[in-house]
């Protein structure tokens, strides 16, 4: 159903499982190594692998990181907690059960606030949604499975299937929302600006790398639609394991309509997990959907309490960075941006980057257009993290400093930022190397003026006539004779006075 029709029939309705690994030197109930992509079932042991007699420890530093994510989410956190058992058979699970939480997790009962642009588009205003957190609870990753053979890489249609248990027994934390209403059309930007929040806010406690691309950032969207002015919710489902934040509110917006063309068909929406086709932005039928009944929960009896203390709650508590959402806002007003500008920060990824490269000596604006510039467009273009493009702030700071001080116009400093990220050396290495530097000589600079000025009576004649910006066209030539070395503001100023027209 198209998206504006079903917003005057329905009211949609998202829930968000997020899972987060969390980037502990060992996994939740063993001492395997975590390491992202190490060969397959090398970081495995008798206790990740379900053996018969294995017995698990907890992770302190996971609790401890649990306490503090519950409480950066405005949490209440738990007197005293335990872990259950969650069973199901699947090959990626070894014991057949995942050590979870429950009916007791170690923090519930928080919220957090997420700012969507305005729906204006002017992108200078934001719009404020709370949304509450029903639960955070502390659980291990399961197993990763390949499907080889067949065209969708899922197990239907699969030549065979391979297991790497590297994965199973990794620390994560399930962030559960509750039911997200009243944002109407702009449920999708919701959900993914929660997502979005919740990534940077993971990023300043320090727990989790957050690579939404490698898993160690997950979202199950969870939708359905209630008739307009009805309080009973519709039948939901839910698509698993999205992997972006694009994605995130993308499948949000598929489910919507799909849902909507579902019931307008006389038909009962199906409670199932879905799969997210990326490159075809649709979602597929996946198994039925489990409730908790399902699953069998008990408590794991291999395993004490969790019962943190008051005291080591505070302590935890005096911990916490600054809310990623009001530094933002602190920054913003220390360096003069719009809310425009801010956002091309964020979304570039380049906020502390940016912050140490300030901090370096360059000025705010200066720091802002290299990295949300030149910069970004590399790393989009390489397809990396603009911080792993191996150019530091201090690289940043100094090329600000050889402009500041006349040695290079913007388009040398391009040229020499190009040469910075291929590796060449530093800012001044790369300018020194490749010979890049104004000419001072004024003298040079007059006699390539007064060539181009000669070669152009036309244009030199509308200048004089008070069509001052037709000097540009003259600029342009002048560098171009001066081979890119020369002050296009100087060469503006010679232009005018060569022809007696005041600036």
């Amino acid at each position: 159903m198209p998206y504006e029709e079903l917003l005057t029939r329905y009211e949609p309705v998202v829930g968000l499982e997020v899972h987060v690994e969390l980037s502990t030197a060992t996994k939740m109930f063993c001492g395997c190594a975590t390491g992202f992509g190490a060969e397959p079932n090398t970081q495995t042991c008798p206790v990740c692998l379900g053996m018969p007699g294995a017995l698990p420890v907890v992770n302190a530093t996971a609790v401890e990181s649990a306490v503090r994510i519950g409480l950066a989410l405005n949490c209440r956190i738990a007197e005293w907690c335990r872990f259950a058992r969650k069973n199901y058979f699947y090959p990626d699970m070894p014991k057949n059960f995942q050590t979870s939480q429950y009916d007791e997790p170690i923090a519930f009962d928080g919220w957090i606030d997420v700012e969507v642009p305005a729906a204006d588009g002017s992108g200078e205003t934001s719009e404020v949604f709370r949304v509450e957190i029903e639960r955070a609870h502390m659980e291990e990753d399961t197993g990763k499975s390949t499907h080889v053979g067949g065209s969708t890489g899922r197990i239907h249609g699969a030549d065979y299937s391979v297991v790497d248990y590297n994965r199973a027994g990794i620390p994560l934390i399930e962030i559960v929302t509750r039911p997200i209403t009243g944002a109407g059309e702009r449920a999708p930007e919701v959900a993914r600006a929660y997502v979005s929040a919740l990534r940077d806010l993971m990023r300043a406690l320090d727990v989790s790398d957050v690579k939404m691309e490698q898993g160690s950032m997950r979202c199950d969207a969870n939708v359905s639609l209630m008739p307009t002015g009805s309080s009973t919710l519709g039948t939901r489902t839910e698509t698993k394991n999205v992997n972006s934040l694009r994605s995130v509110e993308r499948a949000v917006r598929y489910e919507m309509t799909r849902h909507a063309a579902v019931l307008d068909a006389g038909e009962a929406v199906f409670q199932e997990t879905r799969h997210w086709h990326e490159d075809t932005g649709i979602t597929t039928a996946g198994r039925p959907k489990s409730d908790a009944d399902d699953y069998r929960y008990f408590p794991e009896p291999d395993l004490v309490p969790v019962a943190p203390s008051r005291e080591d709650v505070e302590r935890l508590r005096a911990t916490l960075p600054e809310n990623p959402a009001d530094r933002r806002r602190r920054l913003q007003g220390d360096w003069g941006y719009s809310d425009l500008e801010m956002r091309d920060v964020v979304n570039a990824g380049a906020v502390e980057v940016i912050e140490e490269t300030v901090a370096a000596g360059a000025s705010p604006a200066a720091a802002r257009k290299w990295w949300t510039g030149v910069l970004a467009r590399q790393a989009n273009t390489d397809g990396v993290a603009v911080t792993d493009l191996g150019v530091t702030p201090a690289h940043v700071a100094e090329l600000d400093g050889l402009v500041a001080s006349g040695r290079l116009n913007d388009s040398m400093a391009r040229q020499v930022l190009e040469g910075v990220v291929a590796g060449e050396g530093t800012p001044t290495e790369v300018a020194d190397a490749r010979g890049l530097e104004l000419v001072q000589d004024d003298g040079a600079l007059q006699a390539a003026v007064d060539k181009v000025v000669a070669a152009n009576p036309d244009v030199a004649e509308k200048i004089r006539g008070g069509k001052v910006q037709a000097a540009g066209a003259l600029i342009g030539q002048v560098m171009k004779e001066m081979r890119g070395q020369a002050d296009a503001a100087k060469a503006r100023e010679l232009i005018l006075t060569t022809l007696g027209v005041e600036g």
